[in-house]
C-alpha cells in the first residue's frame, strides 16, 4: 500500500514555507532593482527597436520571478520525489538556467544601464531561487 503524506505535518510545511518566501523575496529584489533604476535613477528600462522594442514594466518584474521561481520549485519537488540524486541534479539544471538566462539581456540590444540591470535582476533572481529553494530539499 502506498505512503500517505501528511500535507500538515511539520516536516511538510516548512519547506513549503520557505519555498514561498523564497518566490516573493526574489520578486521583491527585482523589483526593488527596478525602482532604483527606473524612478529613482531615471532610467529608460527599454531595450530592442521598433517592433522588437519591449519596455520592462514593474508588472513583467514581479511576476517573472514567480512563475519561473514556481517552475523550478515543481521541477524540484518532482526530481526530488522521483530520483534520489533530484537535488543534485536540479541544482545544475537550475544553475545552467540562470547562467543561460544571462544571454537574453546580452542579445536583447540593451546597453549600458539597461544592460546592468537586466543582469542584476536575472543573477539576483536566479541566485535567490537556487539559494532559497535548494536547502529545503531532502538530500
Amino acid at each position: 500500500m502506498p505512503e500517505t503524506i501528511n500535507l500538515d505535518s511539520p516536516t511538510v510545511r516548512r519547506p513549503r514555507l520557505r519555498r514561498t518566501v523564497t518566490l516573493l523575496v526574489a520578486a521583491a529584489l527585482a523589483l526593488a532593482v527596478w525602482v532604483v533604476s527606473v524612478p529613482l535613477a531615471g532610467l529608460d528600462l527599454t531595450f530592442g527597436s521598433g517592433a522588437q522594442e519591449q519596455t520592462v514594466s514593474p508588472a513583467s518584474v514581479v511576476l517573472v520571478p514567480l512563475l519561473v521561481g514556481g517552475a523550478g520549485w515543481a521541477l524540484l519537488a518532482f526530481l526530488e520525489g522521483r530520483f534520489r540524486g533530484g537535488r543534485r541534479a536540479w541544482l545544475i539544471t537550475a544553475w545552467t538556467v540562470l547562467v543561460s538566462s544571462l544571454l537574453g539581456p546580452v542579445t536583447s540590444g540593451a546597453s549600458g544601464g539597461v544592460l546592468v540591470t537586466l543582469l542584476c535582476m536575472h543573477v539576483l533572481v536566479g541566485v535567490t531561487l537556487i539559494v532559497g529553494l535548494a536547502p529545503t530539499s531532502a538530500r
